[in-house]
């Protein structure tokens, strides 16, 4: 697999208009008021780790069974994905078969968040979510989210499955976000029907500038049974995002059979009366879409025409989503999905993601 990653089709079709367009450029949203409703968590008591890595806590059960990984702050200012882990630990979940890691990524970062600048801490010197390429891991580049990668991947290479918790700067409705090979996309689904909120169960092949952690080759290839997805729990900073996120890191190991039932309520999750979904099921629920295009921002006035939220399901074909410049980005299709749009795109970033259900 090359560090030249795979890339979506460009903004082709109708996505993108050159055109003097008669419609007034819209103001650019503002930032949001960054209200810190969820404070920092204390990972304290779990950052010695239990193996060996800092930040890492690893079990295993005498029964033979998957090894099943789940991650949190891949970028330091996330936190719902640490009071899930935090949760676990503290609750002294352990697997009742097979083998359980718990990893908080981006340790540098989180002691880094400071709430009057909270956007500030995602990263310290780039973005750990782009580097989970196997070239670049043996190569000499040199970051401090590159040394960490370089800790973490002896743990990552024997996954089987691997959830990787998030959360999003804009308000919106949680998603989850696979890779384009079947496997993931069952994966997500099985998760996504046991989620009280049943959400969008979103196949994207990634981002231009490098892999995420689901992206890598353990779990993008065919040739491994290895899976693995993302779960975007919601707004950054909000109980509601901890609260998604906790139900999704106790469900995931609940579907994986490392868990039993009766572990939930002692995380303070309501007992799960349906019946879990096969592993092999291969059907795929209604709420599923494939990214088509992924729109970048070529000016510094990226503007929407309204504040868009992720899961909005735009219906017509041509509908006026946003001008970039002297370009109109236009909806390709009806019933066209916008994940997680960014109101205020950099330039050179993307701006949204569009979809297609189905």
């Amino acid at each position: 697999m090359s560090c030249a990653f795979r890339r979506h089709d460009p903004e082709r079709g109708s996505v993108r208009i050159r055109t003097v367009s008669e419609v007034l450029p819209p103001p650019q949203h503002p930032l949001p008021k960054f209200e810190i409703a969820l404070p920092q968590p204390d990972i304290s008591p779990w950052l010695a780790g239990n193996c060996g890595i800092e930040g890492v806590h690893h079990f295993e059960a005498p029964t033979p069974g998957p090894h099943a990984v789940i991650t949190a702050l891949m970028h330091g200012n996330e936190f719902a994905g640490a009071y899930a882990l935090n949760t676990l630990l503290t609750q002294a979940i352990r697997p009742i078969r097979g083998r359980l890691s718990l990893i908080f990524l981006n340790i540098a970062a989180f002691t880094r968040f400071d709430p009057q600048r909270p956007t500030l801490s995602r990263f310290v010197e780039e973005d750990m979510n782009r580097l989970w390429c196997p070239e670049l891991i043996r190569s000499r580049h040199m970051s401090i989210e590159m040394q960490r990668v370089r800790a973490i991947c002896p743990i990552i290479e024997t996954a089987d499955l691997l959830l990787d918790m998030h959360s999003m700067l804009w308000p919106g409705p949680p998603v989850l976000l696979s890779g384009l090979t079947t496997k993931s996309l069952m994966l997500g689904n099985r998760l996504s029907g046991l989620l009280p909120t049943q959400p969008w169960v979103v196949q994207d092949a990634g981002h231009e500038n490098g892999p995420r952690l689901i992206d890598h080759a353990r779990f993008a290839s065919n040739r491994t049974r290895a899976t693995a997805c993302l779960l975007e729990a919601g707004q950054h900073w909000q109980p509601e995002s901890q609260a998604t996120a906790t139900q999704a890191a106790a469900l995931f190991l609940l579907q994986a059979g490392l868990i039993a039932p009766d572990a939930l309520p002692t995380m303070g999750l309501a007992p799960v009366t349906q019946a879990i979904p096969a592993v092999a099921a291969p059907t795929c629920p209604a709420r599923h879409a494939t990214v088509t295009h992924c729109v970048q921002a070529h000016t510094s006035g990226f503007a929407f025409v309204k504040p868009f939220t992720n899961g909005a399901l735009i219906r017509k074909k041509g509908t006026l989503l946003a001008l970039d410049g002297q370009d109109e980005i236009r909806t390709p299709y009806n019933n066209c999905l916008l994940v997680m749009p960014n109101l205020r795109p950099l330039r050179g970033h993307t701006a949204v993601r569009l979809a297609k259900p189905g």
